[in-house]
């Protein structure tokens, strides 16, 4: 604490003395507050659940925890955040069910808050039968948000009333859903079971066109921000592909692994006018779950099972090489949501990304790839491996996805990670601010020091009983 105040006070004279400039310094600063979240276990979310229960034990018996708060009872499966003011959460349950939290409830962001949701939307035939898949805002007003579920269907609520005002019914699993945030067409892309992408026109209420050549389920979709008719798609069968919605034939290139000039991407056509596409071009060696453009459309991220993180040139296609160890978590069939820090925060080429690990959220340098900092919840949740992280979400300085560059760490809880969890939890995560008391690291040193006291009591109980005992040799 006393090094990092110290750091602030030679920014702070630098920047009077005109040593650095003022974009500088905000990049610094924000740096700074970006390398220093930590769990922040005083704002809670309360769903009005009871305790969850913890399966513990080889038997599978049932230990409840006591004085928690859940969310869900059955486990939070996915989170959205509005874009504008990042007030409004949106949680969506293992157990179907839909609740709407308003981050404004909390008047001190210095003080422990627990939350209550606003509204309600439980599990029902009108609502969704099973679990959430997948939730995000509309693109261009918060009044309304999407959600997609296990039971076939895409949905669309009216936020203020949490009242079903559209659905479709896909036909098979919905794992995922992206809405462009540029685009005035209003195409929702839906990834499913089936190895055609879905495009669902909410204008005019329907499947308006399905994109084919993967050769299994879709697991990620996510619209380019910068070109409204561009998509990307991640598939079970390690491909992701490049689309341009207004082509006859759709896609337009294959991000390949083994391509680090990005010749099959960027030469779209060959001399015969034809698109020029490689069938055996791969991003993965395994089933694709993550995909993620930067805020400024210049890099397409993709996650796979075969733990692997690579980073594309947008405008190429190329494989970047990005390293990121074999630290890299990832095996759930579901889409990973994992998101890149608002261009402008950090200095160019600095850019981070936030990955969910299982049960840690990783924070990478997204063009090296070397881990900046690991996020592990306190207490009796860092020890459990039931709290895998399902969803997690970035609320900026103006609202979800700003990255207009003001500093994080206003007085409305702004710069904060919310991350959702299967033992029924969401938790926050926030930047260490200049000013703040040294209580949170007192707490954590406590929290060690009786873990080692337990451990010395258990080894000394073991050395007592052995010596306890009279021992004859035959």
């Amino acid at each position: 604490m006393r090094r990092s105040g110290t750091r602030c006070t030679l920014l702070l004279f630098e920047r009077s003395t005109g040593s650095i400039g003022p974009n500088v310094f905000a990049r610094l600063q924000t740096t700074q507050l970006l390398n220093s979240f930590q769990p922040a276990p005083k704002f809670r979310f309360n769903g009005g659940e009871k305790g969850i229960a913890v399966r513990d034990g080889k038997d599978g018996s049932v230990a409840p925890v006591k004085d928690t708060v859940s969310a869900h009872q059955a486990g939070v499966n996915a989170l959205a955040l509005e874009r504008f003011g990042g007030r409004i959460l949106v949680s969506g349950g293992l157990d179907a069910s839909l609740k709407i939290w308003d981050l404004e409830q909390c008047g001190n962001p210095s003080k422990a808050h627990t939350f209550t949701p606003i509204a309600t939307v439980p599990r029902s035939d009108k609502a969704h039968k099973f679990g959430i898949t997948h939730l995000s805002f509309y693109p261009f007003d918060s009044a309304a948000f999407l959600s997609t579920s296990y039971d076939h269907t895409l949905k669309v609520w009216a936020t203020d009333t949490a009242s079903l005002s559209a659905s479709f019914s896909l036909g098979s699993k919905v794992y995922t859903h992206a809405v462009s945030p540029i685009a005035s067409h209003l195409l929702v892309a839906c990834g499913t079971q089936h190895p055609a992408v879905r495009l669902v026109d909410l204008r005019s209420g329907s499947n308006v066109q399905s994109l084919a050549g993967h050769a299994g389920a879709i697991l990620a979709t996510s619209w380019s921000p910068r070109h409204e008719h561009v998509l990307a798609t991640g598939s079970v069968d390690g491909t992701v592909r490049i689309w341009d919605i207004r082509r006859a034939g759709g896609v337009v290139g294959m991000l390949d692994m083994e391509d680090s000039l990005g010749l099959y991407y960027n030469g779209l056509l060959d001399p015969s006018g034809k698109v020029r596409i490689r069938a055996s071009a791969k991003a993965h060696s395994a089933p694709v779950n993550g995909l993620t453009w930067t805020d400024d459309g210049a890099y397409i991220v993709s996650a796979g099972h075969d733990r692997r993180i690579r980073v594309w040139d947008a405008a190429l296609g190329k494989n970047t090489l990005a390293s990121f160890g074999p630290s890299i978590r990832n095996s759930q069939l579901a889409s990973v949501a994992m998101f890149t820090s608002p261009v402008g925060l950090t200095h160019p080429g600095k850019e981070l990304l936030f990955w969910p690990n299982e049960t840690e959220i990783l924070v990478l340098d997204l063009h090296d790839g070397h881990v900046v900092t690991k996020l592990r919840p306190t207490g009796l949740a860092q020890r459990t491996n039931k709290n895998r992280i399902s969803s997690i979400v970035w609320r900026g300085s103006g609202g979800g996805g700003s990255s207009s560059g003001v500093a994080m760490g206003g007085s409305n809880m702004a710069g904060a990670i919310f991350s959702a969890h299967l033992d029924g939890q969401i938790r926050a995560w926030t930047p260490r601010l200049e000013g703040e008391t040294d209580e949170d690291e007192d707490e954590s040193l406590e929290e060690a020091s009786e873990e080692k006291a337990k451990k010395r009591k258990a080894l000394d109980d073991v050395f007592k009983g052995l010596m306890g005992k009279k021992i004859t040799f035959t």
